[in-house]
C-alpha cells in the first residue's frame, strides 16, 4: 500500500489538520519516520503552505487546530503544536498550547525540528533559569518564590509548577504561563526549569 493510500485510509480522505477535502497530498513531517505514514500527515494545500512557512499563519484558517490537536496520531499532534507555536499572538493559540498534552517523545519530535523563525529568535534571545538552565518553548518550570501577581489580585506560591510556557521573544528575562487559570509573565530569575 502506498504511502498517500495509507495516509488517505487513516484520514478518511480528509485533511488531518483543517478536514478540507480538495488539494490533499501527503507530507512527511520533518524529524519524523521518513517515508511511513507514522512520520507523515495528509494535508490540504493551503495548510501545507502554511505548515512549510510558504505563507503567513492565517488565524483564522488554524482555528481548526481546536480539534486536529487532539488528533491521536503523533504526527498530527507535533504539526498542530509546531503550528500552534507560529501564533504567540493569538490568545486561543496560546490557551490550546496550554492545555495541549503530548508525551515526552512526541514533544522532543515536536521541538527537534523548530520553525525557522523560531530558530531566529533563539539565537537572538536565549531565555535561561536561575540556575543558567536554557529555556524552550514548552517547557515545564518551578517557581522559586512566592510571586504577587499584580492586577490579579493572587500570590502565585513557590514550588507551583507551570507546564507548557511560551518564551517572550524581545525579551530574554521573561517568559508567560498559566497559573490559577490566569495567564501571567513571569521574571525568569524565579523559575527553575523541571
Amino acid at each position: 500500500m502506498s504511502l498517500e493510500t495509507e495516509l488517505r485510509v487513516r484520514a478518511g480522505d480528509i485533511c488531518e489538520i483543517c478536514a478540507n477535502t480538495v488539494g490533499l497530498s501527503p507530507m512527511n513531517v520533518e524529524g519524523g519516520a521518513g517515508d511511513q505514514a507514522e512520520g507523515a500527515i495528509l494535508a490540504c494545500e493551503t495548510c501545507t503552505k502554511q505548515i512549510q512557512g510558504e505563507s503567513t499563519p492565517d488565524p483564522k484558517h488554524l482555528r481548526c487546530l481546536n480539534d486536529s490537536a487532539w488528533s491521536q496520531e503523533p504526527a498530527v499532534q507535533v504539526t498542530a503544536w509546531r503550528l500552534l507555536n507560529l501564533l504567540p499572538e493569538e490568545a486561543w493559540a496560546r490557551d490550546l498550547l496550554d492545555m495541549l498534552y503530548l508525551d515526552d517523545e512526541t514533544l522532543a519530535w515536536a521541538k527537534s525540528s523548530a520553525t525557522k523563525s523560531e530558530d531566529d529568535d533563539a539565537a537572538a534571545v536565549i531565555h535561561k533559569d536561575t540556575h543558567g538552565a536554557v529555556l524552550n518553548g514548552g517547557d515545564t518550570v518551578t517557581l522559586i518564590k512566592d510571586l504577587k501577581v499584580k492586577g490579579a489580585g493572587f500570590t502565585a506560591k513557590r514550588g507551583t509548577a507551570v507546564r507548557n510556557i511560551s518564551l517572550v521573544h524581545d525579551n530574554a528575562e521573561q517568559i508567560e504561563g498559566r497559573v490559577n487559570d490566569q495567564r501571567i509573565v513571569i521574571l525568569t530569575e524565579f523559575v527553575k526549569k523541571s
